[in-house]
């Protein structure tokens, strides 16, 4: 099972792929002192254009190398495991749309409901790509929001270059799965819904956008995704459940994307929130210094603290 991720280590930034809980190897420096030359492993974004024959290389060094090779995971500072090439923004999933609509409706005296398009195709917006930051980094409270919530999300990473792809064979462009953590700002959210453009500054604010800790390669996940999902704040489950209860999958979602447009490897497809995995459904919200943990089944948990300052 591969792993991957990117961290800041000694200054310097590193692909790594865990060994064990609390122990990372240096994909770069294996692969130096293996006098492997063909591959470029600086560069998580390098790796996934170089396919498959790259994580091959990464497979043999994992078992090769000595522990030399290794780095502690209290050495290093998380980044996102890939910044992306390009971010969609989807909303997959049934029941959280059904909570969170029956909540806006209460809060704010308009009715909303599902669109029939919505069961017809899969629907997304385009976000911030270089908003996002990684596991334990701080996410700063934006000065326009009042109501700050999470949004518990599978990501997947595209891993080959396409164009009208079809659905049978759409599974083949994804290169792996990670965690996404969509910060909203619902307050605003509420005000944009009525303009009918989709989210905008609701989502859109610096490390509004949190990945990682790791890419898990897609090798190890049985297509369509099917793995548990957990929302923790504070150590206090505020929901989750399971990607296979996608209304679309993400072979549908690549098919649809890659009508008369090229997707490119590094492009990250967020799945939207998985049901009851936001605050909005129940009604909760953050509050400066919460912690939050972002758990998925075999791609492991992503962590964050919220910050408030200025007040």
């Amino acid at each position: 099972m591969l792993r991957l991720g990117t961290v800041e280590h000694k200054k310097e930034i590193k692909v790594i792929v865990l060994v064990e809980n609390d122990t990372f190897l240096d994909v770069a420096k294996a692969a130096d002192q293996a006098s492997i030359t063909d591959f470029d492993f600086t560069d998580m974004q390098r790796l996934i254009e170089q396919g498959e024959n790259a994580l091959e290389k990464v497979s043999f060094l994992l078992d090769q190398s000595n522990e030399s090779c290794f780095i502690s995971a209290d050495e290093v500072v998380f980044r996102p495991p890939v910044i992306p090439l390009q971010y969609r923004a989807f909303s997959i999933f049934e029941d959280h749309l059904k909570n969170a609509f029956a909540q806006a409706t209460k809060l704010s005296g308009i009715k909303y409901e599902i669109p029939p398009v919505w069961y017809e195709q899969p629907l997304y917006y385009k976000g911030n790509r270089l908003s996002f930051v990684g596991h334990k980094a701080e996410i700063k409270w934006p000065s326009f929001s009042e109501f700050l919530d999470i949004e518990l999300e599978i990501a997947a990473v595209i891993g080959k270059k396409g164009r009208d792809i079809k659905e049978e064979d759409a599974s083949n462009y994804i290169f792996g799965y990670s965690i996404l953590n969509d910060i909203s700002a619902r307050d605003a959210q509420m005000k944009e819904m009525p303009g009918q453009m989709g989210p905008a500054k609701s989502k859109d604010f610096d490390t509004g956008n949190v990945l990682g800790p790791f890419i898990l390669t897609a090798d190890e996940v049985d297509h369509p995704v099917a793995l548990n999902m957990e929302a923790r704040v504070n150590g206090s489950v505020w929901g989750g459940g399971n990607s296979k209860d996608m209304h679309h999958s993400f072979s549908d979602i690549i098919a649809h994307i890659s009508r008369s447009e090229t997707i490119y490897p590094g492009e990250v497809i967020g799945s939207g929130t998985v049901g009851t995995g936001s605050g909005i459904e129940s009604g909760k919200k953050l509050a400066p210094g919460d912690e939050f943990e972002l758990e998925i089944e075999k791609i492991g948990t992503l962590s964050n603290k919220i910050v408030r300052t200025g007040l």
